[in-house]
């Protein structure tokens, strides 16, 4: 496995997916079990981080000037 660092999102997703069902399957010893929890903290974190990234990339707007601004929700403002 990659470290996270070098996953697009979506591969680190499927690793976190994997490492659950294998995890979840009862069946892995416990030395592996505890590898394989802390490379799931780590792509947690990573999927994390890159959703909260996205999200401030989306909630930003160019003004006329080409200035950003955080975007207001028109219904937030009433």
């Amino acid at each position: 496995m990659s470290t996270a660092k070098n996953l697009k999102f979506e591969e680190a997703m499927q690793q976190l997916e994997e490492i659950v069902t294998n995890l979840e399957r009862g069946d892995v010893p416990l030395e592996e079990a505890l590898d394989q929890f802390q490379k799931g903290v780590s792509l947690s974190k990573f999927c994390k981080e890159a959703l909260q990234n996205a999200e401030q990339t989306l909630t930003k707007i160019v003004d006329e000037n080409g200035k950003e601004k955080l975007f207001e929700d028109e219904s937030e403002s009433n």
